[in-house]
């Protein structure tokens, strides 16, 4: 007798979600499990062409007052945030409303007053109801419930909780009683009030996650929660996608008698400044240069930045720098419908494999880069005054994320301009207690073995199915 597959549909609301569950292991680890997976995809990119099983999100359209809760949401929760810790660094996570034009400046207006009235724990509850509310009486929800009840999934599983698209059909599951997960994607999201969708259950990074899930979300309970690490960093365990050095360096012409280390580039909300960075490193490497070192700059932008913001800089110092851009492609202009293609997975952890180490203002690619035992060198002053003059200290190290580093020293700080040189050479030379040290780092935020989160996520999913 033929045992029934479980059957298990993946929301796919953005491009990392597909650079975690559609490039990565998962779905071959999944059909090899006999599990039928189909990809519920509101991206643009057709995951049919790659072999998966897929089924678009139609027309997906909130209710006109749900972003207005939803904004007005997050701003009641990082102040309820504040109030339970005695934390003033929430207020840093607020993005200003926009007062630009009479439409944006009636939902400005609009979210002022409820996050005014229902600024409490009560009221906070209120609001996170009325939006699942709201959204059960779309045509969006009815669309969603009808596919449901044509494809009787066994699980839906969420790939990113800050998806206000993917209320709709979490809610139309739980309607036809369909037990629902949902991935937390990023180590940093949680203290940012970015849990948008509500589950039966959340897989999460690490137990240090989980710990801080149920601190900010003490509506959740501890078995709701379970510790699968995350299939980001998966593909650097792939030494199959890991070409030679040779095969590396003439694939971009790079030159095979040069160190590369590796600038790795932020968003322009993260670092406006991050050209004056770029140049600053790429003007320290010249100077080594000078006095017999042999090192170049591969510069890879941030993904989602299509800015010609770094041109001038590339131009100016093209001896240094060599660009290799990430494998993405923009398919509209808002950051969510800037999607990865397969090949950007191999290109990173080839980079990753063949720079001596990487420099950027903050980023989790600390992790990508400690997975092949190469140090990271954080930039720790600013230009944010109009005269681009220098400044100490950068307040994005004062964020949350950044309080699970070990007391030990798990990067390079490069503190002034003046001695990026210095440092560079230093780290180059004697990284090997960072490195490890960034090691420790890496085991707190993520579940080991890393390789295996693939595999822990569709236990998990069998366990919730077979539970119900």
């Amino acid at each position: 007798m033929k045992t029934k597959k479980l059957k298990l549909f993946i929301i796919i609301p953005d491009g990392v979600s597909l650079r975690n569950f559609a490039y990565s292991d998962f779905y071959k680890k999944g059909i090899d499990k006999g599990y039928d997976i189909t990809f519920w995809n509101n991206t643009p990119f057709d995951l049919e062409t790659l072999g998966f099983k897929s089924k678009p999100l139609l027309n997906p359209k909130l209710h006109w007052l749900s972003s207005i809760l939803k904004s007005a949401r997050v701003r009641i929760e990082l102040s309820v945030f504040e109030k339970r810790t005695s934390d003033s660094i929430y207020k840093s996570y607020l993005f200003p409303l926009s007062f630009n034009g009479l439409k944006n400046s009636l939902k400005s207006l609009l979210t002022q007053f409820v996050t005014l009235c229902f600024n409490s724990e009560k009221g906070l509850q209120l609001i996170r109801k009325a939006i699942n509310s709201l959204e059960q009486r779309t045509v969006y929800f009815k669309h969603c419930v009808s596919v449901l009840k044509t494809h009787q999934p066994d699980v839906i599983y969420c790939t990113s909780q800050r998806s206000v698209l993917a209320i709709a059909p979490m809610m139309a599951a739980k309607q036809l009683q369909i037990p629902t997960m949902c991935f937390i994607f990023s180590w940093d999201n949680l203290p940012k009030a970015t849990l948008d969708v509500t589950a039966d259950y959340y897989t999460v990074w690490s137990k240090y996650m989980k710990n801080e899930l149920l601190q900010y979300y003490p509506t959740i309970n501890e078995q709701q929660v379970i510790v699968t690490g995350t299939p980001q960093f998966e593909s650097h365990y792939d030494i199959e996608q890991i070409l030679s050095k040779t095969e590396f360096y003439n694939k971009y012409e790079l030159d095979i008698e040069r160190t590369y280390l590796c600038y790795s580039g932020d968003d322009i909300t993260t670092s406006p400044k991050d050209e004056l960075y770029l140049r600053d490193v790429a003007k320290a490497i010249r100077v080594l240069n000078t006095k017999g070192f042999n090192l170049g700059l591969v510069f890879r932008r941030c993904p989602v930045d299509f800015s010609n913001r770094y041109d001038s800089v590339i131009a100016e110092y093209n001896d240094v720098i060599v660009v290799i851009d990430p494998v993405w492609k923009k398919i509209g202009g808002v950051w969510d419908t800037i999607l990865p293609l397969p090949e950007d997975s191999i290109l990173l952890t080839n980079l990753a494999q063949h720079t001596a180490a990487v420099i950027n203002l903050g980023s989790s690619m600390v992790f990508d880069f400690v997975i092949h035992q190469k140090p990271c060198l954080y930039m720790n002053y600013n230009y944010l005054n109009a005269n681009n003059a220098f400044s100490e200290g950068v307040y994005v190290y004062d964020y949350v994320h950044f309080r699970s580093k070990p007391n030990a020293k798990v990067v390079a700080w490069l503190n002034h301009p003046d001695k990026i040189a210095d440092i560079i050479v230093d780290t180059l030379e004697n990284s090997h207690h960072m490195v490890n040290n960034a090691n420790d780092w890496y085991k707190t935020i993520n579940e080991f073995p890393p390789e295996d989160a693939s595999k822990r996520i569709l236990e998990s999913i069998k366990k919730v199915a077979n539970s119900n």
